[in-house]
């Protein structure tokens, strides 16, 4: 009997860590009122100077939250917010807002035709590649390798990223924000071929893209 209610009890330790592995998007939600007044109660921000997270990827999610707090991602404001977080709290905050849908924004008339260019075929003698590779014709990402969605995310946003990869890709740059918890570097050096304006046009196309139709619109 002795040798029996041991193997449950350890049976019961092993499963655990598995257990903590699920987000409950139902906890994830009570958990998310901190992050609705930069973010959205729904994950939709109201502001560019912040992501939108309605629809992004739970793996995606949740490896930024983790940056934020090990400090391999540089923001003071979520240094704070993440700092007491704990791995179960950071699994169901991914979940939440993983299952929100994304408001899809508005591709300037000026910049469309020039950001689509960019995103479905890149620049070749510029050595930029189609960002569809990775994050999806329709802008959906591609969550099991981490690749983030981008459609509908705020224009600014998007484009202040895309300068922070560069930034943190070239010392010539300065004290601007520097982002460098990309995989390989792949999107500081990607980044770093890109001129103002293509990084602007980009940023405009994937803002009036929609994960549902593939599509931008003007």
């Amino acid at each position: 009997m002795k040798c029996i209610k041991l193997i449950v009890l350890l049976a019961a330790l092993v499963a655990a860590p598995f257990a903590l592995a699920e987000g409950n998007p139902e906890a994830g939600k009570e958990k998310s009122q901190p992050c609705a007044a930069c973010h959205g109660p729904d994950g939709n921000s109201p502001s560019g100077m912040y992501p939108s997270l309605a629809g992004q990827g739970q793996k995606y999610l949740l490896e930024q939250l983790k940056a934020f707090k090990s400090g391999a991602r540089e923001n003071a404001i979520m240094a704070g917010q993440v700092a007491n977080l704990s791995d179960q709290d950071m699994q169901d905050l991914a979940a939440y807002f993983a299952e929100q849908t994304i408001t899809t924004g508005q591709a300037s008339a000026d910049w469309v035709d020039q950001g689509e260019r960019l995103y479905r075929g890149g620049d070749v003698e510029a050595g930029i590649p189609a960002c569809s590779g990775c994050h999806g014709p329709a802008g959906e990402g591609i969550d099991a390798a981490g690749f983030p969605a981008l459609a509908g995310q705020h224009p600014d946003y998007v484009e202040a990223q895309l300068k922070a990869f560069r930034a943190a890709g070239s010392e010539a740059i300065g004290d601007m924000a520097k982002r460098a918890n990309d995989p390989q570097a792949m999107m500081r050096t990607i980044a770093a071929k890109m001129s103002d304006a293509q990084i602007k046009a980009v940023a405009s196309f994937v803002s009036g893209l929609s994960a549902d139709e593939g599509g931008a619109e003007e």
